[in-house]
């Protein structure tokens, strides 16, 4: 594989699993995370503990980086202490954000620049698939250095895709999230209505579940949604983010996506009502409330 030292930024709901799967295989791991104690189980496992993106880049071969938003990609990477002014030529950096494709294309022309390779990364599959090892990953970039860096992304996930240039992994996570944006509207109104209903949530997506409205996101977050259970897979607050770099990209192809566009409004009248740091699934408490006023979330 080449690479024993390997740097890992960001360890929030999904970071945190995807760079244990790295430190579980022996690998020597320098952390930083902008709240450290989200990175002390890591660190008690083995990791070691850098102060600032700078000095993960230093002492990492190759580096991974799962953040919030682009402007946290654009700080980690590009900033005045950020991982590009401390890594070194023939280092790897990979960034598994959500983030915008200009911006992975910008990495990428700033890494060539001093001889560093860069690959954008974004994946799906949520705090379970992170946590289990089944991300979808979807990556763009130099296909050599993919297939360098390949090793990594089995340990963290079981579909794995190369998709093409710099930033083709983050447009292929937009579809994805488009596609996902609409799906979680079907989900959350066909749980509403069996609870009006009277029917039993769990025994309804048990039915429907296997047939032809079968999707990912009723299996898995339809069951938590039957229980009351609305923590974070993915939050509520990066969803709005991603679904606003996907409209932003649309309106630069010159594309109309109404659908996503209805989407996007729905999650920020989510966050307006306090529910910025549900996972996604809590859109289902929105449309409860829109149902009953007398809700309070």
């Amino acid at each position: 594989m080449g690479f024993k030292r390997i740097g890992w930024i960001g360890t929030g709901v999904m970071g945190n699993s995807m760079c244990k799967h790295i430190l579980n295989q022996g690998f020597e791991v320098s952390v930083y995370n902008r709240t450290k104690k989200k990175a002390e189980e890591l660190v008690n496992l083995g990791a070691r503990w850098c102060e600032n993106p700078l000095e993960v880049s230093r002492n990492s071969d190759c580096l991974f980086a799962i953040v919030g938003y682009p402007a946290d990609v654009e700080e980690v990477f590009l900033g005045e202490r950020g991982v590009l002014s401390g890594a070194k030529p023939g280092s790897i950096l990979v960034d598994m954000t959500t983030s915008e494709p200009s911006l992975a294309k910008a990495i990428y022309e700033q890494a060539k620049k001093k001889s560093i390779a860069s690959l954008d990364a974004p994946v799906s599959g949520g705090d379970v698939g992170a946590r289990e090892g089944r991300l979808a990953i979807m990556v763009g970039g130099d296909r050599e250095t993919y297939e360098q860096v390949l090793p990594f992304f089995e340990y963290m996930g079981g579909n794995i895709a190369y998709m093409g240039g710099p930033g083709a992994g983050q447009h292929t996570k937009m579809c994805n999230q488009i596609h996902i944006a609409s799906t979680m509207i079907g989900v959350v109104e066909a749980l509403l209505y069996a609870h009006k209903a009277g029917l039993d949530m769990e025994e309804m997506i048990a039915v429907v579940g296997k047939g032809a409205a079968s999707s990912w996101s009723i299996n898995n977050y339809g069951p938590r949604i039957a229980r009351g259970n609305f923590d974070p897979g993915f939050f509520i607050k990066h969803f709005v983010k991603d679904m606003g770099i996907a409209l932003k990209e649309a309106e630069r192809m010159r594309l109309s996506l109404p659908g996503l566009a209805m989407a996007h409004q729905f999650y920020v009248a989510a966050m307006a009502i306090g529910l910025e740091n549900n996972g996604t699934h809590g859109l289902y408490k929105l449309f409860e409330r829109i149902n009953n006023p007398d809700i309070k979330t």
